[in-house]
């Protein structure tokens, strides 16, 4: 008896099926960015050197890209394997809390990513050995 639906190919279940697989280790990814986090932040209120620094920068930045993907694979796992090949199923699905919800979280993980590269990366510890100056802003005058 035909439901009506369509089929799932090989491909979407290989797809589906790791999306699975990465989304389970979401937890874990985002445990990892929060110990980078904390790690970099230290180093930065230590006054660290920048061969230091940024290494660490470096792990935070890698850790985040790696949490924000799993937050986007579980939001396509969520979804389900229909949602690949039916952009109109994955539209609907998209209107669904759960699906929000991944969402919000993969969106808010990207955004700390962007502020982090634009933001929180120390100079390369290789700009100082080739004798560049870093033009630092002026400590602000208290008045």
């Amino acid at each position: 008896m035909n439901t009506g639906r369509a089929k799932i190919s090989p491909e979407v279940e290989a797809n589906y099926l790791a999306d699975v697989a990465l989304a389970a280790r979401f937890t874990e990814l985002l445990d990892r960015a929060r110990v980078a986090e904390q790690e970099f932040r230290q180093a930065q209120s230590a006054a660290a050197p920048a061969s230091v620094q940024y290494p660490l920068a470096h792990a935070l930045d890698t850790a985040l890209t790696e949490a924000t993907r799993a937050a986007y694979a579980a939001q396509r796992a969520e979804i389900g394997p229909q949602g690949y090949a039916d952009r109109i199923f994955h539209r609907k699905a998209m209107a669904k809390a759960p699906v929000k919800a991944w969402t919000r979280e993969a969106e808010r993980l990207l955004t700390l990513r962007e502020t982090h590269r634009l933001t929180g990366f120390p100079a390369r510890p290789q700009a100082s050995a080739l004798g560049v100056e870093i033009a630092r802003l002026p400590a602000a005058e208290h008045a």
